[in-house]
This record gives structure tokens, sequence and C-alpha cells, in this order.
């Protein structure tokens, strides 16, 4: 049997984060790591954690979310998906531009990330 999805959640509210996890542990069984900013996902990137997909909220303290995925590609961490997550649409330019794969507004509905979370499947077995 496949490895399970390594998935990072950055969010700053924890009814987003247990939401989220909730979500991606039930339906996808993945395994689960959580910052609480973008600064303490930089620092686990800088630990030498690796991850198959993260998901991004934007605005959050200490570091946004455009910010961490800037610093995050620019260590060279281009196998990992990266989805930038916020209610502010406005948000997806920032987000794309930093070098994020793709942008999802909340709330995160399955049916939107399920093929995101196939694709990775698909690679990471392939």
């Amino acid at each position: 049997m496949a490895s399970s999805l390594k998935a990072l959640l950055v969010e700053d509210t924890a009814v987003q984060r247990m939401v989220l996890s909730a979500l991606l542990r039930k339906q996808f069984h993945c395994e689960i790591t959580m910052a609480e900013n973008g600064k303490e996902a930089v620092d686990m990137f800088l630990e030498g954690n690796t991850f198959d997909i993260v998901f991004c909220d934007k605005d959050m303290p200490i570091m946004t979310g455009p910010e961490a995925v800037g610093k995050i590609r620019a260590m060279g961490a281009t196998d990992v998906k990266i989805v930038g997550v916020s209610t502010d649409f406005e948000a997806m330019e920032a987000f794309m531009s930093a070098g994020a794969d793709v942008f999802v507004p909340k709330p995160i509905r399955l049916d939107v990330v399920e093929p995101m979370i196939q694709e990775v499947i698909n690679k990471k077995n392939n």
C-alpha cells in the first residue's frame, strides 16, 4: 500500500485547522502537520521536513501565507504542491506570484480539494 500523503496545514485559526485536518484525515488518510503562521511553516522546511501538499492561509500573524510560500519556494522546495487559501479573493494574485500552485477560496470544499489530492497521490505513486 502506498504511504499516506504528508500534508502541512498553515492556518492561525484553530477551528479552520480542525475542520481541514478532519477532512484530509477522514477522506484521504493524510498524515497532518500543523503550523499556526508562515514562520512556523518556513522553519519546518528549514529543519528538513518534507510534505506532499501544503494548504496555506493568507492572513496570519508573524508571517503571511504568500511570504511563507515565497520563502519555501526560494529554498528549492519545488516538488511540494502549495495551495493558497483565503476568504479574500484578492489573495489569489498574491499567492500565485509568490509561487503557489493553486488558490482555493474558503470555505474549502471536498469537491474542490479532491482532484488536487488525487493528482498529488498519482504523482507520488508514479
